[in-house]
């Protein structure tokens, strides 16, 4: 019982201590934010009289970030597209037989030059020479019958079935005679054009049939160069526009233009076929070599472009950083544009830019809405 008598007293006394303590430590921070205030105002007071004689004073450096700018202005932009072709030769053909028949003489050889009209191989004709002379034969017998049969016929001798069987029989074999004479002819087998022999398969003793390949002649200053493009560009295209050609093999480039535009539609690979002009060049060239040709598609005399890099998007869609002047500064503001064609690293600009509108160039993927910036150096987008 006395333990408890002494301890509540102690208590009692603690807890007086402790709301003193603390009525102390409110009163105290009351005093230093008063003191804190009045040194507030009074450092306002000296930083204003600074000012007044340095005015520079106080102010807080930016940090600006360095790029490089583009000036926008109008110009000639296109687009192209590039499609494979190869070089064709109209008078580039195989060469066989009308005749059957066994090949008596080959007269030229691989590589040799020919002339139109020029025999390149004969077959056997000792058959159809003997049916001539039997022709001939018959013919002169039968020429000698008519005309006697016809004087005859002026006399009133004879009747006029024996003069006109006579005249049959003459006229029949005047025909045969001719047909068999157009069958020799056909056993010298001749150049249709002039040009050179690329292959020669026809070989002595060997026999030959109508539509078997033996000779293959090409003329090389007769050539083209064709290729098949997509129904997609369908009206893009017309004579005489130009082409740029690149030969991969001879690592050569040239620019010709357009000959012939094809009008119908290959139902199988959904192209039409278009002939580029290809003149005689200073280096050769082969039938069915590969051609790359870059043809226009797309032109405008008068289109805003910029590079392609510099064109971002967000989820409002695509813009690109304008460089705006805001009171003393230089600041990146976001223009979100319309994109057209891309050709060559650079894209047309629908809408959404203007000439002589100034963009973040180098550096402009640092750039977010409202940046700073300082220009390092500038120039126009021509």
């Amino acid at each position: 019982m006395k333990k408890s008598t002494y301890i509540i007293p102690l208590v009692f006394a603690l807890a007086v201590s402790c709301s003193s303590d603390l009525e102390t430590k409110k009163k105290e921070a009351e005093e230093l934010k008063t003191e804190i205030q009045d040194l507030k105002s009074e450092l306002v007071a000296l930083e204003e009289e600074i000012r007044k004689e340095d005015p520079a004073y106080g102010k807080v450096a930016v940090n600006k970030t360095l790029i490089t700018t583009l000036d926008i202005s109008p110009r000639y932009f296109e687009h192209k597209i590039e499609v494979r072709g190869a070089v064709e030769s109209r008078t580039n053909v195989t060469v066989s037989p009308e005749i059957p028949g066994k090949i008596e003489r080959v007269n030229v050889k691989a590589g040799q030059n020919v002339k139109k009209g020029q025999v390149l191989f004969t077959l056997d004709s000792e058959i159809i020479e003997n049916n001539i002379a039997e022709l001939e034969t018959s013919l002169e017998l039968a020429t000698i019958l008519a005309n006697k049969q016809e004087n005859l016929w002026k006399k009133n001798i004879g009747t006029e079935i024996q003069y006109l069987q006579a005249k049959n029989n003459r006229e029949s074999l005047e025909r045969k005679l001719a047909t068999v004479k157009s069958q020799l002819d056909q056993t010298r087998v001749i150049a249709p054009f002039s040009g050179s022999v690329d292959a020669m398969e026809a070989k002595v003793g060997e026999m030959a049939q109508p539509g078997m390949p033996l000779v293959r002649i090409v003329n090389p200053d007769d050539v083209h160069i064709s290729s098949d493009v997509s129904e997609r560009f369908i009206g893009k295209f017309k004579k005489a526009d130009k082409v740029d050609v690149y030969f991969p093999s001879q690592d050569r480039k040239m620019i010709s233009q357009v000959s012939s535009v094809g009008q119908v539609i290959n139902s199988q690979n959904r192209t039409f076929e278009m002939e580029v002009f290809l003149p005689r060049l200073d280096f050769p060239v082969k039938p069915n070599q590969v051609v790359v040709l870059n043809l226009r598609d797309y032109q405008n005399e008068q289109a805003i472009v910029v590079p392609t890099q510099l064109i971002q998007k967000d989820n409002k869609g695509s813009f690109v950083f304008e460089i705006v002047k805001e009171e003393n500064n230089l600041v990146a503001k976001k223009v979100y544009v319309e994109t057209g064609v891309t050709y060559n690293n650079e894209t047309e600009i629908k809408s959404g830019l203007k000439a002589n509108q100034r963009l973040a160039n180098k550096g402009f993927r640092e750039l977010s809405e409202g940046v700073i910036v300082n220009i390092k150096e500038s120039k126009s987008a021509k």
